[in-house]
């Protein structure tokens, strides 16, 4: 390794030494480091034997960190050493590549959840468990030669699962097969919290898998307004991830809705007339232009904000002017992945430029006027839209379809921010069957036939990232499989000597810890309460991920157990954690508003809507009622006690705009809540007005979250007054960081949030005006600003690889990505044929029965539910409608294809909400929410979070039986009156 690369690793190390020292095991790797000198090695071996291993740990780092006297390539030693001994989790992080956020926070649950259970686990039989674990991978020989011999059979089970989390993330789902393996199903039943039957017998998942992490610590479902449709385009779809929660199913539910979808709405063209447009491209956008303009497959990476769109539309123009030239056919698709981004690229872009010349037609899902797909392709040279639209048609197609469409009918394809064509993506879901027409046609060209047309393929991206890469080579290997999914004979990218000027200047501005917190202090104590009264004992501290799995894992039990004062308690002990993290980012006056919201809204659930029967009301409800507000409300004026990342952020907002003549800025923050009350602390702060801000806020529209979403003509006005100066400042979920056309601004923090490498690069690339700034307000030791410094050597890494992909030897870089385009359609092929088997194995609905999960009242056997559209689960029996009320839905309503959300349905017993009205073809059908209720499956009780978890074949929706039995009933009414 060079001396730059030695450097690094001391910077890196510096960066992760917390958790470094509880990864590392000291004794061992001491043996391998030769580039220790002896004397260095028996301090910290001292270290050891007197403090253990993670001080012993910390001592080798700090050594190393500041000692300048190693020979050139002692961090490749290192790196080699931790592997050895079996500390790979350790090298990842020494490789400056440590994993994802969220895997990263899934396995420390898995490591938590060891601690809280350790008492329990050191009853094994160490060295049965041993051995299995050496031979899944987890434990060197060493390691087991040290932990059974003369440890003793506790001692030694202690000293395994300190060895075990050190391991790297999947330890845990390979410790369960060990425990398993030797028979120790008491054991593994505990650490995946799987209730037992009255024989002891575990409760078997409904759809057996991979064991991880995040299964044994469930993470909470999305909390949805009653009206939440599966029909709602987001626009946080593909990356948001502003509320911190599950976005699986959102774009699960996406891709049901619109291959349900046949007709869209076509947003017609302005009457007045532009002008003709010349377009002009600098040097730099027309050299990575070139390729393209060769007919050659490439991918243009440029900055956001340096014109790769201008450069798309170029291509289009003289794309189709040489097909017009041959006498040939064109065709163009332009592929978004926001519904917003169709109108931005027709009005800003292709519209602009290309319409008094070619016919431009943008297309959007949630249609009003009911114009075929496949009629627009045909009228029409370009198509802007969504890229879910596409596939959508493309699979009709294949189905047999005959409002389906090909990719044969295009000749040229743009795909907008095409990092995204990655596996599970819906751009990659097109390319799939791109590559998979291009393998036929290499067969039908050797038997002398010819090939199906495809078109040629234009990928656009400011960062392709490096995909989790842990060094240089899997960098590499993460730009080559990103050319190979788009087929790209290459990428194109340049460097910027004139556009350096542009470059935002960063900072960190790292906020104070926390002295005094009474209003958390509070909080706590009506926790501790709440704990006596249901006997609950955590053993994790409030406010911490670790609390949130523990009590959202209590609630989920104590329903499958009809255990309903543990089950409330429990979801009350959510909203005060989810208080408690809030009170950290946001005012303490937000935060109780955010639990006044929720005790407002139980205690709405318990009245009955026009005298329909009486809600029961518990003793334990009436306890958390009365619980609530104790002090809380009066701490919340008391600005001493808040938070201090406020404060910084403050300071920071005021720097920007007095110090500037026209100052224009966006804050990134997390959560769609925080977003709101940032900006209504903003607007409610005179210091602010007095330096002229004008604060507005920028959230998805998807309806997954506790906070109303905004609407497509919210966002827009938002956007517009924001472009024309009536706003100045934005404070934005991720939601702003990617495509979206933003003015340029002079300034962009980031408030307490950090992701990945290319949010980084999309949320800087905001401040592109003159003399910007880029600001990461952090609070100290929340880890925050060491994750900034890993992203910005991620960003340098992928820089990099993207250099040497672009030097590779044709021959070498055609060989690698056939391999990769081969794979990938292998694992398609066998995807399809194990959906295809899954859905053969599906059981009949009799198998299950629903109940309420908050009072345990039989709800309706699995025979009375019925799927409209092949997603919505509904039951329109008779007997269902006496069970439930229905409430008026707070929520914005919304005008579906067939059908409207009109209001909840909700528990006449207890008032929990059940789902939703739906009126379908003027017929109202109550649609179930899965999680709301506690299944019995083959006499065994679970919950889901989504329909799809349930192995059961449930039967469509006979609208014309139901028509048919209405019309029956109203003749009757009819009869009776008369």
């Amino acid at each position: 390794m060079s001396c730059d690369q030695d450097a690094e690793t001391r910077h890196v190390l510096g960066c992760f030494r917390d958790r470094l020292k509880r990864l590392i095991q000291v004794e061992p790797l001491l043996d391998l480091l030769h580039f220790l000198e002896p004397d260095r090695k028996d301090r910290i071996k001292a270290k050891f034997r007197e403090e253990g291993d993670i001080n012993a740990a910390a001592f080798l780092i700090d050594e190393i960190i500041h000692s300048k006297n190693y020979a050139r390539g002692w961090s490749r030693e290192l790196i080699a050493a931790l592997e050895t001994v079996g500390c790979r989790h350790a090298a990842k992080y020494v490789l400056n590549s440590p994993p994802e956020p969220t895997e990263e926070a899934e396995n420390d649950s898995c490591v938590r959840l060891i601690d809280l259970l350790q008492l329990t686990l050191v009853s094994m039989k160490t060295g049965d468990v041993c051995a299995h674990c050496r031979a899944l991978g987890l434990l060197t020989l060493e390691d087991q030669e040290n932990l059974t011999e003369n440890q003793g059979n506790i001692g030694g089970a202690r000293l395994l699962l300190k060895r075990l989390v050190k391991n790297e993330a999947g330890w845990f789902s390979k410790f369960l097969q060990a425990l398993e393996d030797t028979e120790h199903h008491d054991l593994v039943r505990e650490l995946r919290g799987e209730p037992c039957n009255e024989d002891g017998e575990a409760l078997k998942t409904v759809e057996e898998g991979e064991q991880s992490c995040s299964e044994t610590m469930p993470v909470l479902p999305p909390v949805l307004s009653a009206n939440s449709s599966l029909l709602s385009e987001d626009l946080d779809s593909s990356v948001d991830s502003s509320g911190g929660l599950c976005t699986s199913a959102d774009n699960e539910g996406e891709y049901l809705k619109q291959t349900q979808l046949s007709n869209y709405r076509i947003i017609s063209l302005p009457s007045s007339e532009e002008s003709k447009r010349d377009i002009v491209l600098r040097d730099y956008q027309m050299e990575v232009a070139r390729p393209a303009l060769e007919e050659k497959n490439i991918i243009i990476c440029l900055p956001t904000g340096s014109g790769k769109t201008r450069v798309a539309v170029y291509i289009t123009k003289k794309h189709l002017e040489r097909k017009k030239q041959m006498g040939q056919p064109g065709k163009v698709v332009v592929l978004v992945n926001k519904v917003p981004l169709v109108e931005q690229h027709y009005k800003a872009e292709f519209g602009r430029f290309l319409k008094h010349q070619y016919s431009v037609e943008r297309v959007s899902g949630a249609s009003q006027l009911k114009i075929s797909f496949p009629q627009i392709i045909e009228q029409n040279d370009i198509i802007i839209c969504t890229a879910q639209i596409l596939e959508n048609s493309l699979a009709k197609a294949k189905n047999g379809d005959e409002d389906g469409i090909k990719l044969s009918q295009f000749t040229l394809m743009v795909i907008d921010e095409c990092h995204h064509t990655k596996k599970g993506g819906v751009y990659n879901h097109i390319m799939i069957r791109y590559l998979s027409q291009k393998h036929k046609n290499q067969l039908l060209k050797k038997q002398e036939k010819s090939p199906v047309p495809l078109p040629q393929i234009l990928g656009l991206t400011a960062s392709p990232g490096v995909g989790g890469a842990m060094n240089q080579q899997m960098a590499e290997e993460h730009i080559l499989q990103i050319c190979a999914n788009l087929d790209a004979f290459t990428i194109k990218t340049t460097t910027f000597k004139e556009e350096e000027a542009k470059t935002p200047y960063k900072r960190i501005a790292r906020a104070e810890e926390r002295k005094e917190d009474p209003f958390g202090d509070v909080i706590k104590k009506i926790m501790d309460e709440i704990h006596t009264h249901a006997d609950l004992k955590p053993l994790c501290d409030p406010g911490t991920q670790y609390y949130e799995q523990w009590v959202v894992q209590k609630e989920q039990n104590a329903a499958k157990e009809e255990n309903q004062m543990v089950r409330v308690c429990a979801e009350h002990l959510r909203q005060y954690n989810e208080a408690l993290h809030q009170s950290n980012t946001i005012r303490m006056s937000d935060a109780f508003r955010f639990l006044n919201k929720y005790h407002t809204e139980e205690l709405k659930t318990k009245s009955s809507p026009d005298e329909e029967g009486t809600i029961t009301i518990t003793d334990t409800e009436r306890f958390l009622f009365t619980l609530f507000k104790a002090k809380l409300q009066e701490l919340m004026g008391k600005p001493q006690y808040e938070n201090n990342s406020l404060a910084q952020l403050k300071t920071n907002i005021l720097k920007e705009f007095s110090t500037r003549e026209r100052a224009r800025g966006i804050i990134f923050t997390r959560t769609r809540l925080s977003a709101i009350a940032l900006c209504q602390w903003i607007q409610e702060n005179p210091k602010f007005d007095e330096v002229g801000v004008r604060a507005s806020y920028l959230i998805g529209g998807g309806d997954q979250s506790v906070v109303k979403p905004m609407t497509a003509a919210e966002q827009k006005d938002v956007l517009n007054k924001f472009r024309d100066g009536q706003i100045n400042l934005l404070i934005a979920t991720t939601v702003a960081e990617e495509g979206l056309d933003i003015a340029e601004c002079n300034f962009v923090i980031r408030y307490c949030l950090v992701t990945n490498e290319i949010a980084m690069i999309q949320a800087r690339g905001r401040g592109r005006a003159e003399d910007s700034s880029y600001t990461l307000v952090a609070e100290a030791g929340s880890g925050v600003a060491e994750r900034e410094s890993v992203n910005e050597y991620r960003e340098k890494m992928m820089s990099t690889a993207i250099v040497k992909v672009c030097k590779m030897n044709r021959a070498d870089y055609e060989k690698k990505t056939r391999e990769f385009q081969m794979q990938a359609i292998i694992e398609e092929k066998v995807k399809i044929k194990k959906k295809l088997l899954k859905g053969m194995m599906k059981e009949p609905p009799s198998k299950i029965s629903l109940s309420c999960r908050q009072c345990s009242v039989f709800v309706c056997s699995g025979e009375d539910i019925e799927k409209i559209e092949n997603m919505h689960h509904v039951n329109v029996t008779k007997q269902f409608s006496k069970l439930f009320t229905v409430r008026e839905n707070a929520s914005l309503q919304e005008r579906l294809l067939d059908y409207e959300t009109n209001g909840v349905i909700a528990c006449k017993n207890c008032g929990q909400q059940w789902g939703s009205m739906m009126l379908y073809k003027s017929i109202e059908c109550p649609c179930l929410h899965i999680k709301h209720f506690v299944v019995t499956y083959s006499s065994k009780k679970k919950t889901f979070s989504k329909w799809s978890e349930l192995p059961i074949k449930f039967p469509a929706f006979d609208y014309t039986q139901h028509a048919d039995l209405l019309v029956e009933d109203s003749e009757e009414e009819d009869l009776e009156t008369d």
